[in-house]
């Protein structure tokens, strides 16, 4: 199995791993897997790998300022991030019909709309932040501004519009978004692998998935932005999106609560594979206030319960052989 995480900063790959495995062995137990969910947490197992690559987006891998959000501090980035703003708002609006809720969000998508008077990036960031803290000051995200500063938000958010930039370029020409991929490329290997990607990794993943023929019978997505229609949309490769052929199921969770994850039901967007698999997007609820944390996903049965059974499935994987109980 193969976890691809998302948005955020740099991570210790090894305790990410425990912390994603016990997570989703959690809810496998829940689900009625028991068996499965020990040979996860088995530290002899050995067959699930935690990609990572949050390093790849350190200030050294870029050229100039040092804008939050923005790895050069101008050009394609700022502009993905500035229509991201006023997508992420508009997402939001469209699962939201309260009246209250609306009213604060049309505050916030006014604050997003790009001003004509508005010069360089650090304005688009100014603008970014003035979003986050409106946002974040509303019901059910406010208790997260405990976790994630409107800072820390929009510096999140850069990272998507830096990845899909697809700029950057390394000392050999490689863009971000191509290193990024070749981590993922990588761990699959040659399979068959089980994928579970969250937040942006589930961009990362869908579009390395693309590129490899290795068997996938299960591909787990979990607070995925991949249908943020304007912006992410439109930028994915290859284009139009579609369900990757290797790709044997695609699941889709998301929480009506995960402040990232926007316009959630894939099946509506992407086109089917070859073989007819369409993505099955479904809907989760978590306690808590930051809700798009991968660890609550993983634990949600509903979420472990078909990875479980995928691994089970799976030449090698853990719980083959062994069942559930």
């Amino acid at each position: 199995m193969v976890f691809v995480h998302g948005i955020g900063g740099l991570r210790n790959p090894a305790r990410e791993l425990t912390a994603w495995t016990r997570a989703l062995a959690a809810g496998m137990r829940e689900a009625g897997h028991s068996a499965t969910a020990r040979d996860l947490v088995s530290e002899d197992s050995g067959r699930h790998v935690f990609v990572h690559y949050a390093d790849l987006f350190g200030r050294g891998q870029a050229q100039g300022g040092d804008a939050p959000g923005v790895a050069g501090g101008v050009g394609a980035e700022a502009e993905i991030l500035s229509d991201l703003l006023v997508a992420w708002v508009d997402g939001l609006a469209a699962e939201h019909s309260d009246e209250r809720v609306r009213k604060i969000l049309d505050h916030a998508r006014a604050e997003a709309e790009p001003r004509a008077q508005e010069q360089g990036s650090l304005a688009v960031v100014r603008r970014a932040l003035n979003v986050a803290t409106t946002l974040l000051a509303l019901k059910p995200w406010g208790a997260a501004a405990r976790w994630i500063t409107p800072k820390v938000m929009v510096s999140h958010l850069g990272q998507v519009a830096r990845y899909l930039a697809r700029a950057e370029p390394d000392a050999r020409g490689i863009g971000l978004d191509r290193r990024i991929r070749a981590r993922v490329a990588e761990a699959i290997g040659d399979g068959p692998a089980v994928v579970v990607a969250h937040s942006l990794g589930s961009v990362v993943a869908l579009e390395t998935l693309h590129q490899l023929s290795t068997p996938v019978p299960l591909f787990v997505t979990l607070g995925s932005p991949i249908a943020t229609r304007t912006v992410v949309w439109p930028r994915l490769l290859p284009q139009p999106p579609s369900v990757p052929e290797s790709a044997g199921e695609w699941l889709n969770f998301w929480d009506r609560d995960d402040i990232i994850a926007v316009r959630p039901h894939l099946e509506r967007e992407l086109r089917p594979s070859g073989g007819g698999v369409a993505p099955t997007s479904r809907r989760v609820d978590s306690d808590g206030t930051w809700v798009h944390d991968a660890g609550k996903y993983l634990a949600q049965p509903a979420v472990a319960g078909p990875v479980a059974q995928a691994l089970a499935g799976t030449a090698g994987g853990p719980g083959s052989g062994g069942g559930s109980g």
